[in-house]
Parts: C-alpha cells; sequence; structure tokens
C-alpha cells in the first residue's frame, strides 16, 4: 500500500505537537516495515534474484538492510532517527502521549508574550506599562516550568 506523507516536522519550526511527532513515526514505521517485508520477499525468492532486484536493496548508516519502496529510503530513515530521537527524550513531559507542545529556543520570548495574552495576564491594548515589560526576563522566568530538549542540533522547549 502507498502512503503519502502526512506531516512535515522540521527543527526549524516554532512549535511542535507531540501527537504529530508521535503520529509521524508511527507513519514512518510502517514505511519501514513494508521495506522490510519487501526484502523478506526478494531473500525468499533467491531463484528470481536478478542484478535489478539485488539493486532493489539498500543498507542503512546502521548496516541495516531494506528493500526498496517508494516509502522508505535513506532520507525517510534519517527522519525516522531524528524523530524517535526526539521522541526518546522528550516523552518524559507529562502529557507528551496527549499533546505536548514544543517551542523552539528562537521563537520562546515570542510565545511568552502570546501565552500571557492568552492568559488574560496582560491588556494588549494597553501601552504602558506593557511597553517597558522586558519579555527577555519573563521568558526566562517561564523556562523554570520547561526544559530542553535538542532536535537534530536546534533547541526546543517542553513542560517538565
Amino acid at each position: 500500500m502507498i502512503m503519502t506523507r502526512t506531516i512535515e516536522i522540521s527543527n526549524s519550526d516554532k512549535v511542535i505537537d507531540s501527537r504529530d511527532v508521535i503520529a509521524r513515526i508511527a507513519e514512518l514505521e510502517d514505511y519501514r516495515d513494508a521495506a522490510v517485508e519487501a526484502l523478506d520477499t526478494a531473500r525468499k525468492n533467491p531463484d528470481n534474484t536478478t542484478e535489478e532486484n539485488e539493486a532493489e536493496v539498500w543498507t542503512a548508516e546502521d548496516g541495516t538492510e531494506y528493500g526498496w519502496t517508494v516509502d522508505w529510503d535513506e532520507e525517510t530513515e534519517r527522519e525516522y532517527r531524528m524523530l524517535k530521537a526526539l521522541e526518546d527524550e522528550a516523552s518524559g513531559s507529562p502529557d507528551w502521549r496527549h499533546g505536548e507542545t514544543l517551542i523552539a529556543e528562537h521563537y520562546f520570548e515570542d510565545y511568552a508574550r502570546e501565552l500571557a495574552d492568552d492568559i488574560g495576564a496582560i491588556d494588549k491594548d494597553a501601552g504602558w506599562p506593557m511597553t517597558c515589560i522586558d519579555w527577555e526576563q519573563a521568558a526566562d522566568a517561564l523556562k523554570q516550568d520547561y526544559t530542553s530538549v535538542d532536535f537534530d542540533g536546534e533547541t526546543y522547549w517542553i513542560r517538565a
């Protein structure tokens, strides 16, 4: 069964929902399983081995061999490893399975400002003292409830 990529997750995203990570990992595991099955099929039929069939087997960086499929290649295998590493590091967050937000380091100050507005902690229509708030300091204070995780070289913050 050919599946199309339904979820795009990148380490350049401002925010990432843990449910999207979980769903994408499950999708990639389906692709990987199909590639393992393609390899098993090729090995069960050695009489059908041709130069073309042998070219349809590829080896991942970790030495695992896969049968060629449309949806599982070096790029998707790398994506899978990156997302699994993120999940391993971040899944200790209290609501990982139910939806936890990962916030990019470069976006965290804006996130803190939006959160303050969303919860009614500030009056966005007020000039003073709103123009005097040190949002960098406010974001740093908010980080006390968060822990940092690495996603392919980029820092994200998730509730601890």
